[in-house]
């Protein structure tokens, strides 16, 4: 299987956010989120969302199996070398093959090339498996926050470029 990443064109807004919703929606149910108790989860959002982060400039990528998008990230610049990474997602059928890992080094390689030095991501901290993945791929855990309107508890982590 030839697998390939590649910024995402408008015209694929619909499957990547199909994509986001599938992947997510693996997430919302191991922590009970639904769009009572979480409307704003990612498994739930409106297509304009990704409209509109493309509007800001995010930079936004689709991973392919063949011509099949199987997974998807994107990136906004938070500063001069501070981005922060969204969505990071891949189908669950296709998870466990190292395609969250192609995504995420992509990601680091493309802040690197931007002149970026650090990459921050939020999560729900409860996730440890996912806070773990993280961690061993090179982010540090840099604190937590509640949300009243929130039923988890926000984890955040950062990478840094090695100087």
């Amino acid at each position: 299987m030839k697998v390939s990443i590649s910024e995402v064109k408008a015209s694929e807004l619909q499957t990547c956010l199909d994509v986001i919703h599938q992947s997510f929606r693996t997430v919302a149910d191991q922590f009970g989120l639904t769009k009572e108790n979480c409307p704003k989860h990612t498994s739930f959002i409106p297509l304009c969302f990704l409209e509109t982060q493309e509007n800001w400039g995010w930079k936004m990528y689709a991973l392919y199996a063949g011509k099949k998008i199987i997974g998807y990230m994107s990136l906004s610049k938070e500063s001069d070398d501070v981005y922060e990474l969204h969505n990071l997602a891949v189908l669950p059928e296709y998870r466990h093959n190292g395609f969250g890992k192609l995504l995420l080094d992509h990601a680091k390689n493309v802040v690197k090339a931007s002149g970026g030095n650090v990459i921050k991501i939020g999560i729900i901290e409860e996730s440890t498996v996912l806070k773990n993945w993280y961690i061993s791929n090179g982010f540090v855990h840099t604190g937590t926050k509640k949300f009243d309107h929130l039923p988890f508890t926000s984890g955040y982590l950062e990478w840094r470029k090695e100087l």
